[in-house]
């Protein structure tokens, strides 16, 4: 049982009274900023400006924040009918400093950078000229933008790619950077067979691409590969590190139909294996076999990446959101099983998983918190923060819904849980992380949405600081 999931039936205490401002911490938080950023108009396409929860929409650059958004075009139909947008923050206030005056995309474009800049968009243009034609072939590009200057028009770089990728609207793509090498990474989905990638080095060139073939599922009834999707991704020192979960039609035909008879849709996707690969040299082209993470096959569970770290001595820290099943199949499939729901964190070290464990857990029939939403916080010493999203419940149902902060100690446990009271809970969001290339810093930079209101954009800005012994 986790730390915060024990604390809760020990004390039988409500949220406010395991968060009391008495309760012993050892980090101030500090709310500086709390402000919307753009409202957005649903494109009705599959995706939208929080779709890309792998990379981040969000980077610093010193004291300046940007943010990329997505604007949906109107009388156009989908699947593009997007086009990008960039926002710039300093002291007088967010801004949209550019927008796409002639692409069309489906997805929100992730953001990396460099110390110091510049700022790299990842886009995905279409390649089909008529507006009422959904779908069809995409070329990704690479736009810079100089942070000094955001309003100027940006470079455009090409990847290079091995082969001829068959891109289209449906990128899946990652976006990460090494910031402090200046070097970056792109990975984009092709089809359900494999992720194509392309380094960009510090000289400026792109210096090594490659595929990386999807786990295969030889237990299925229908032996497949397993397309894997919404990843999170870090390169560090050329070291590059990838975990993402399991995204193809449900591969149980007894499930299968049975989800048709009860949706009326012939397809069913399958979110419930978590899988971990690695680079130990990314200009050598080679991945490590496959590692799975976690699994709910058995259950028709639901998993979710939540955030990855790369510690300075190349500890990898993971976090994923976990659901025991699919209470659509319970009364048939699997009547005696109980619901619940964990935000779940391992550690890999040189390939191996030397930790896992729950760090908030809710079990079916029992008071306490529901996670839906998690990030890393990292801050310069470093140490390891948690910033998430959690529901509350208790005998008379629902009574709290709002974001927590805590570290993570060194013997992978909680520490004290703090309640951060924004004026707006953000459920939904990305951090300025050093996935992206921003730094590890005192200062938590969020974007995202509240409940209630997921069409506007939000930001938030936290000053995490420890307190003096």
């Amino acid at each position: 049982m986790s730390v915060i999931a024990a604390l809760m039936l020990m004390l039988g205490a409500t949220l406010c009274a395991l968060l009391s401002e008495d309760a012993e911490t050892p980090w101030h938080v500090e709310i500086e900023a709390e402000e919307e950023v753009y409202r957005y108009t649903p494109a009705n396409n599959g995706a939208g400006p929080m779709w890309c929860r792998g990379s981040t929409c969000l980077v610093r650059v010193g004291d300046d924040v940007f943010a990329s958004g997505l604007e949906t075009l109107p009388d156009v139909k989908p699947l593009n009918n997007c086009r990008w947008l960039l926002f710039h923050r300093t002291e007088q206030g967010w801004k949209q400093v550019q927008a796409d005056l002639s692409g069309r995309t489906r997805e929100p474009c992730p953001l990396v950078t460099f110390a110091g800049g510049p700022v790299f968009l990842s886009a995905n243009p279409t390649l089909v000229e008529d507006p009422n034609v959904p779908a069809g072939p995409a070329r990704p590009e690479i736009l810079q933008f100089d942070p000094s200057r955001p309003s100027e028009p940006p470079k455009v770089l090409l990847p290079r790619w091995m082969g001829e990728p068959n891109f289209t609207e449906h990128s899946y793509r990652s976006f990460a950077a090494d910031g402090l090498r200046g070097e970056l990474i792109l990975f984009q989905n092709v089809g359900y067979t494999h992720v194509a990638w392309a380094f960009l080095d510090q000289q400026g060139q792109w210096s090594a691409q490659g595929q990386l073939a999807f786990p295969f599922g030889a237990d299925y009834e229908k032996p497949q590969p397993i397309r894997v999707c919404y990843p999170t991704v870090a390169i560090k020192d050329r070291a590059v590190y990838f975990c993402g979960v399991s995204d193809i039609l449900e591969p149980n035909s007894a499930w299968r139909e049975f989800k048709r008879k009860l949706t009326g849709r012939d397809w069913d996707y399958d979110f419930r294996r978590l899988f971990f690969t690695w680079s130990r040299d990314i200009t050598r082209g080679i991945f490590e076999p496959w590692i799975e993470i976690a699994s709910r096959e058995k259950t028709a569970g639901w998993i979710t990446p939540a955030d990855l770290w790369v510690a300075p001595d190349g500890t990898v820290h993971i976090l994923w959101l976990e659901r025991a099943i699919d209470t659509r199949l319970r009364e048939k499939f699997f009547p005696n099983e109980k619901q619940s729901e964990a935000l779940n964190y391992a550690v890999i070290h040189d390939g191996e998983v030397v930790r896992r464990t729950s760090l908030i857990e809710w079990h079916e029939g029992q008071p306490g918190l529901i996670p839906t939403a998690a990030r890393f916080h990292i801050t310069p010493e470093p140490r390891l923060l948690v910033f998430c999203h959690v529901i509350e419940t208790g005998q008379a149902g629902k009574r709290f819904a709002g974001n927590l902060l805590f570290e993570v100690l060194n013997d992978g446990s909680a520490g004290p849980v703090m309640q951060v009271p924004l004026r707006y809970p953000l459920d939904s969001y990305f951090v300025a992380t050093p996935r992206a290339g921003s730094p590890p810093s005192y200062t938590l930079d969020l974007l995202g949405t509240t409940r209630g209101d997921p069409l506007t954009i939000r930001y938030a800005r936290l000053k995490v600081s420890p307190k003096a012994p």
